[in-house]
This record gives structure tokens, sequence and C-alpha cells, in this order.
């Protein structure tokens, strides 16, 4: 198949025609963004750190009326630009140098990042208990967002489907998370299980190619599912001593 010349990013915004549509046609062959756009595209990204700070101070069914409102909107715009050629100029004018190859296609609906966000929000929020669900959001808005940076601008050794630096940068900044974010009782193993899920989460996002999954959603699952079921593995190898910790998690409100 014929591929689209090398456009510089920059330059793809202008390629527009009056409707708002790329004049390529297949903008999902075009270069990643560059790293100005990387920037960008992660700083808005941090905006979402606001809602596991938000979710630790509201319940699950406030933090589940605010989120499930917003994932609708959200998959709105990204199925409605396909088909609404006025809400389709809107997107691409104020989006298209942030949205990745795959984001930008016209020939099959794809949802973007923001919505893998709060798909991921959403179910995390329904699944695991409150703490966790911080702690996994935490680190997929702060490590994924370092991982992105860090690989673009010294990333030359390949680790599965992303670098090693970018990797390396994920789970140092999630470690960071795990002492930071709130636990159940603040004992050691707390910290311990937090770090090991750190590195899981790591894993994931650098195998998302191949995964074939939006690391937006992975990661905070995998963290989750990592965390829960260690904590899980404590309460039922020693009831006695992880009871109350069970408990304090499971409680947390």
């Amino acid at each position: 198949m014929e591929t689209n010349p090398k456009i510089p990013d920059d330059e793809l915004l202008e390629a527009l025609n009056e409707e708002g549509e790329p004049i390529l046609a297949h903008p999902e062959l075009a270069p990643d963004i560059s790293i100005k756009n990387e920037f960008l595209r992660k700083s808005l990204h941090l905006c979402s750190l606001s809602i596991p700070i938000i979710y630790y101070f509201i319940q699950r069914k406030v933090a589940l009326e605010i989120l499930i409102p917003l994932l609708v909107m959200s998959v709105f715009i990204d199925v409605g630009r396909h088909y609404i050629p006025g809400l389709k100029k809107v997107v691409n004018k104020a989006f298209y140098k942030i949205l990745r190859p795959h984001e930008r296609t016209n020939t099959r609906i794809l949802l973007s990042g923001a919505t893998y966000v709060l798909i991921s929000a959403t179910l995390c929020v329904l699944i695991f208990p409150k703490l966790i669900t911080i702690t996994a959001f935490a680190i997929l808005i702060i490590s994924d967002a370092s991982s992105a940076i860090f690989g673009k601008m010294w990333g030359r050794y390949p680790f599965l489907d992303k670098s090693r630096e970018g990797t390396i940068a994920f789970v140092l900044t999630a470690w960071l998370v795990v002492l930071v974010v709130p636990k159940a009782e603040g004992l050691w193993i707390e910290y311990v299980i937090g770090g090991i899920a750190a590195v899981v989460g790591a894993i994931v996002e650098a195998a998302s190619v191949r995964l074939r999954t939006d690391d937006n959603l992975s990661i905070p699952i995998s963290v989750g599912v990592v965390m829960w079921g260690f904590y899980y593995l404590l309460l039922k190898i020693d009831p006695a001593q992880y009871h109350s910790l069970w408990t304090a998690l499971m409680n947390f409100d």
C-alpha cells in the first residue's frame, strides 16, 4: 500500500478543508505527534489527575453521577464526529494536532484517549475499593505521561513496544505515587503491594501495542487487579494479622 508523505506534524492541522476534514486520505498513516504536541497532550492528560483527587473526598455514588454523563458525552463526540460535519470540523480544529494517528482515522470509528480515560475511571470506581482506584488512576495519569515524554525525548533502547527509558520513567514515577497516595493502615506491606503493581502497570504499558489495548484502560485495570489480588492473598495467608487491613481497605469511603 502506498503511504502518505511525511508531512510535519505542525502542518497537519493546516491541511484541513473548509469542512474541517484532513486533506490526507489516510490520516492514521501520518507520523506520530511531535514532542511539542506530546507535551500539550500530556498537559491535558494531567488534568485528569483531578479525578482521583476529587474521588478521595466524595462517595462512589457521587463519583459515578459525575463520570457517567461525562463518559456518555465523550463517546457521543467520538462517534458523532464521524457523522456530523459541524462536530467533525470543531473537533479537528481544536484537537487535531494532539490526536494520535489512529485517532485521526476517517475509515473506522475509534475512541480517543480521553474517552478511554473516562471509561477506565468509571470501571475502576465501579470495580475496585476506593484506595485502589485512587492509586491505580494516579499511576495512569502521572506515570503514563512521564513514560511518553521520557520515551520521546531520550528513548534509545527498545523494550517490548516502547522504550526502556520510558518504562524506567514509568516505574520510578509510579513508585513516587505509591509513596504519597493514602493507605488503608499505612503498613509497610501496602507500599510493597503498590510497588509491585506499579511494575506490572509499566510492563502492560510497554506491551500495549501487542496486547492491542489502549493503555489508558489497561494500566489502571492491571494495577488495580494486582493490588486487590495481593490484599486478598494476604487475608487468606494470615487472616488474624491482615483482617483489619482488609476491612480498612474495603470500608474506606
